[in-house]
């Protein structure tokens, strides 16, 4: 049977199958568009935002033409934003983009095929939703979710549409973190017994944008849809333009910062969540009416539920001073894997006097590079954007091609939503948050943490 008359019988028996029931399953809608080696991929852009400017574009650019994908629309909610967003398309892609008021016009353009979603923390996982629902793989900045129950329904609905769903957690594409990984994994390091999680900035501006909230006025928006889920508020448009200083909006450094590099503990482990969680901090420095921290200290408790062996890990992150930067650090007797420097040592480990003055061998790891093998992102462009962001969009790209698993898939998100909300529980209700594995929620001072 031929390639083109399979797919037509494929394709048909699932519309029948639809028309019987009445209505058009999502699964069905799923298989309306199948992508041929040859076809075009195109691609809706939710949001025309700083991150996708920046970063994401230039890191699909530098694949696009190699693997044929397209931009063929884009949508913000806010109108002054849209018309910037598709001038600077057109500039870069080359041809005219369909300009869209929201994301219902843009997951109706014909033939869409995928979607970036950069759009505000909290929307992420809603806005997946949406995209999967309507036949769309999709290309999903971190955090994945800030509640439980958006995590919960956007992992359904990703399930269930068998959609190619890549999480913005970038740290796996990168070489030096799966060599880290497989390190790790093979049982070189021996037993993880501490981790150092560290994002340290001097940054002031961190994500203020004065100038733009100058500019936005309620009428060229869309207040309400902007809010989707979340409790109604009165107009703020600081809260549309800096929500990451803004609880419920985002949790800030967590999601943010945290959601990358907690990412590689259970990556690395494979566990999948932490069983307890406390933080501390506060508002500091920048005492400019945000709600969110400027300065905080998590600490989360790992290991196989119910079991007393495991490890602890500590987040570390203020806004006011950048010495000791960013980066993790794992721990084992043994030694240290640091990939800040990518080396793994002995530094730390136990030592030949130590060992025997308790009747012990010494155990000290040896010297191993993790960079020996330089970040790979083959593209015949070179338009800017991290190595890490580019080689993490090329994973995806590669995927909705061949429809196998991305380097962070949607379990992935999954994971480090807990970790993230778990550590929203603890510093809003100043309890220890746990995760309640039979209802999959997050628990604090024993009641479900929502908001």
């Amino acid at each position: 049977m031929g390639n083109s008359r399979r797919i037509f019988i494929q394709q048909s028996s699932l519309l029948a199958a639809a028309a019987f029931t009445g209505t058009l399953s999502t699964s069905a809608k799923s298989y309306s568009r199948i992508i041929g080696a040859n076809d075009r991929v195109r691609v809706g852009v939710a949001a025309f935002s700083d991150r996708f400017k920046d970063t994401l574009l230039p890191c699909f650019l530098n694949h696009h033409k190699e693997l044929n994908f397209d931009i063929v629309g884009l949508s913000d909610l806010w109108s002054y934003r849209r018309d910037l967003g598709v001038a600077h398309l057109k500039q870069k892609i080359g041809h005219d983009i369909k300009s869209c008021r929201n994301n219902d016009e843009l997951l109706a353009i014909k033939d869409l095929d995928a979607v970036i979603i950069s759009t505000a923390d909290f929307q992420h996982a809603l806005h997946t939703i949406d995209a999967v629902k309507a036949g769309c793989d999709a290309y999903v900045e971190k955090p994945f979710a800030e509640t439980m129950a958006d995590a919960r329904a956007a992992f359904k609905a990703v399930k269930e549409t068998n959609k190619i769903v890549q999480i913005g957690s970038q740290r796996r594409s990168g070489e030096n973190y799966k060599a880290a990984a497989n390190y790790i994994q093979e049982g070189k390091f021996g037993p993880i017994s501490a981790v150092d999680l560290v994002w340290n900035v001097n940054q002031p501006g961190r994500w203020r944008r004065p100038a733009l909230v100058a500019k936005l006025k309620q009428e060229d928006t869309d207040w309400k849809r902007y809010l989707l889920n979340r409790p109604f508020e009165e107009w703020d448009p600081r809260k549309y333009l800096e929500y990451r200083l803004f609880w419920p909006y985002s949790s800030g450094m967590p999601g943010q910062w945290m959601s990358h590099q907690i990412d590689t503990v259970h990556w690395f482990t494979k566990l999948k969540h932490p069983r307890s969680v406390v933080a501390n901090g506060g508002i500091y420095t920048w005492k400019d009416g945000r709600k969110n921290w400027d300065s905080m200290v998590a600490v989360f408790d790992y290991g196989e539920v119910n079991k007393t062996d495991g490890f602890q890990v500590t987040f570390t992150s203020r806004m006011q001073n950048s010495v000791g930067d960013v980066g993790e650090v794992y721990y084992s007797n043994g030694g240290e894997l640091n990939l800040i420097t990518n080396k793994v040592s002995p530094k730390g480990g136990l030592g030949e006097k130590e060992a025997a003055a308790m009747g012990m061998k010494a155990n000290l790891l040896p010297n191993f590079d993790l960079s020996s093998t330089e970040i790979k992102i083959e593209t015949s462009a070179n338009t800017g954007g991290d190595p890490l962001t580019s080689a993490h969009m090329r994973n995806w790209m590669e995927c909705v091609r061949s429809r196998k698993t991305p380097n962070a898939p949607v379990e992935a998100g999954y994971s480090h939503s807990i970790a993230n909300i778990m550590t929203n529980a603890a510093v809003r209700t100043g309890a220890k948050a746990t995760f309640d594995e039979k209802t999959q929620e997050v628990m604090a001072n024993g009641k479900i943490f929502k908001y």
